[in-house]
């Protein structure tokens, strides 16, 4: 199809892309364009089919060894040209050589299977009008992210993400609206969590921990920070633990996917992780 071409995106275009994910039900942060970007400036690819944009895909690399792809979007009505699987090959040349991630809608797995990924795990949406807090066991207190030396924050989400993301991290806790909160530990941190506002309510990821207690402090901190609205948490199912805290909370699910890689998997710590930090980078 000669007309078509797939370029990256221009930094104020990728509102556009979170305009087609909010159409389709994926409820986007409100400052996720200037923090995606900055995860990976020529990471976001467009296809256009007669000079005008038809579908998106993000192909983010964090380093040379991992890359996450997701905005994997074409457009009601153009759908069936190839324009998606054009987007496919140009995201995945893009990410090699390395492993590649992503967060697929279930009905997706066979034709991601085939195209060399394979199911680690479900990530689940959690989701209630009015959380509630949970218990917390001790003293534990969070305090705000911004009081803590970055590089400690840096090198405790290194432990739970497969590799090191400085500039979206700087992005991510200074962004207009989010919310960053940790638990200081003797060795730096027992964990720290986000809270942004989204097109909907609220959402908070990561939230990575050393514990249920530190787990239940930093989400305990973040339900009191947030707006009105509805508050999501996307976690992975394998922590049981995660998923108590959810559903104490009143939480119930909303929305899945399927966590598949391509190339070896990451191998991190999921009772770590009770909330991941987004499905479009991962």
């Amino acid at each position: 199809m000669s007309e078509r071409t797939i370029r990256p995106m221009r930094r104020e275009e990728l509102g556009l892309a979170l305009d087609w994910a909010a159409a389709e039900g994926w409820n986007p942060g409100l400052a996720d364009a200037a923090c995606f970007f900055a995860a990976d400036p020529g990471g976001f690819l467009i296809a256009e089919a007669a000079g005008k944009p038809v579908g998106c895909v993000s192909a983010v690399r964090y380093g040379e060894a991992f890359g996450f792809l997701g905005f994997y979007i074409v457009r009601p009505g153009h759908r069936g040209r190839g324009h998606g699987l054009a987007l496919w090959h140009a995201a995945m040349a893009r990410l090699q050589p390395g492993t590649v991630g992503l967060d697929g809608v279930v009905a997706q797995q066979a034709n991601y299977r085939r195209s060399g990924f394979e199911l680690l795990h479900r990530n689940i949406r959690y989701g209630a009008a009015a959380p509630r807090a949970p218990r917390i066991a001790g003293a534990l207190e969070a305090v705000d992210a911004a009081d803590l030396p970055f590089e400690a924050i840096q090198a405790f989400d290194r432990r739970f993400f497969p590799a090191a993301r400085e500039a979206f991290l700087r992005a991510w806790l200074a962004a207009p609206g989010h919310v960053a909160r940790a638990v200081p530990g003797p060795d730096g941190l027992c964990g720290y969590a986000v809270l942004r506002p989204c097109r909907e309510g609220s959402k908070i990821g990561p939230l990575f921990a050393e514990g249920p207690a530190t787990a239940r402090a930093l989400f305990a901190a973040l339900l009191a920070a947030a707006r009105p609205g509805p508050v999501f948490l996307d976690l992975p199912e394998p922590n049981a633990d995660a998923v108590a805290m959810a559903v104490e909370a009143g939480m119930s699910p909303a929305f899945e996917t399927a966590r598949m890689y391509a190339g070896p998997p990451p191998g991190l710590p999921i009772e770590g992780i009770y909330g991941i930090t987004s499905f479009e980078l991962g």
